[in-house]
């Protein structure tokens, strides 16, 4: 285990932005990561947890230690003829166990293809698209205290699980390490198509014809025409969050905004609401009561901001809550440009969107 000074990032965040570490690390082995977290040299420094780096915005060089996880391993804890539990190391990608379960026959994750990332990270996210989040099927995950060492073991009722939310954002932000999450798979899966778009393109096909594959497939073709490669163009997907709002608030916008795309929310996500692919089918329903979630991508289009580029940071042309490094773009300057999009939004429409991205 090799500690590196000022260490490039540019590859280790999907954004592209180039920024250098103090102290960089990269750790194979739990092991090797209690031992790092230790020892008094780490302790005494800043220190950021690194996966994917795929929902990270880095304004500036990080003046600390940066500790990548890489751990790897996919196994079997439990299994009967209905289910299987697996164990999966927190940094092992996220779209390849979906891969791996589609593979296997194994239903419950094939609507989340494509999320990128490393499984570790999804819990803290609650990751969630096409009518499916990650509670759906967790089990529990493990995790190091940063500051004693200690393991500790989360089931579900104690991670606070919200939309693209979960404790692990919030009181526990910072403190934890995780290092393994379990999930539950159905051996007879149940295909969940409640997700309009998806249900719209594989309605042309017999019941005998859909599979966990051509979900995956689907998922990801749809994926791909509605948000941009990282490959290709740096992002971290939907920069800001829906904003969730009550019945008299979205009465209010509607009479002065007809138009305004809106979509029934369950009350947990009042607490804090995040982008997700909306489940389109309630889409436009005349509102009856609880909470309302506003599509944020239609509020910053309504002000001008879709396509919008100045130098090389900008709106994405095809999706106006992914914001967009096309070269040489700096963190701060796209983090100007969203403050820019928050302004305008409050100042049309009174709502406030906060950020999906961690700004580092």
């Amino acid at each position: 285990m090799e500690i590196f000074s000022n260490h490039p990032l540019r590859s280790y965040n999907t954004f592209g932005i180039e920024a250098y570490a103090s102290d960089f690390v990269e750790v194979n082995s739990d092991d090797e990561l209690k031992h790092l977290l230790s020892d008094h040299h780490s302790g005494s420094k800043n220190l950021l947890i690194l996966g994917g780096g795929s929902n990270i915005l880095l304004t500036g060089d990080f003046a600390g230690i940066i500790v990548k996880i890489n751990t790897r391993g996919i196994e079997i804890i439990k299994e009967d003829n209905n289910e299987v539990h697996l164990r999966v190391a927190a940094g092992e990608e996220w779209d390849g166990l979906v891969e791996f379960c589609v593979g296997n026959g194994w239903g419950g994750l094939e609507n989340l293809s494509g999320i990128p990332g490393q499984v570790g990270s999804s819990p803290i996210q609650n990751i969630g698209a096409y009518g499916t989040e990650l509670k759906d099927h967790f089990v529990a995950l493990e995790a190091i205290n940063r500051c004693t060492g200690e393991a500790i073991h989360y089931g579900p009722e104690n991670c606070q699980f919200g939309y693209r939310d979960s404790i692990f954002k919030r009181a526990l932000k910072n403190r934890l390490v995780i290092t393994h999450v379990v999930f539950r798979l159905n051996k007879k899966p149940v295909f969940n198509l409640t997700y309009q778009l998806l249900n719209q393109e594989l309605k042309l096909l017999s019941p005998d014809e859909i599979s966990l594959q051509k979900i995956r497939e689907t998922v990801l073709r749809i994926r791909s025409s509605k948000l941009p490669d990282p490959r290709f163009i740096g992002n971290a997907g939907s920069f800001f969050k829906n904003p969730v709002i009550r019945l008299p608030e979205l009465e209010s916008l509607k009479e002065r905004f007809p138009g305004i795309v809106y979509y029934e929310s369950s009350p947990s996500t009042v607490r804090s609401p995040q982008l997700a692919v909306p489940n389109s089918s309630t889409a436009g329903r005349e509102p009856e009561s609880g909470n309302y979630k506003l599509a944020a991508g239609w509020l910053i289009e309504q002000c001008g901001w879709k396509g919008f580029r100045k130098g090389d940071a900008g709106v994405h042309k095809e999706q106006a809550l992914v914001l967009v490094n096309y070269g040489k773009a700096t963190g701060a300057e796209i983090l100007d440009l969203s403050r820019k999009i928050q302004h305008s939004v409050k100042e049309k429409f009174g709502i406030f969107l906060e950020r999906e991205v961690n700004v580092i």
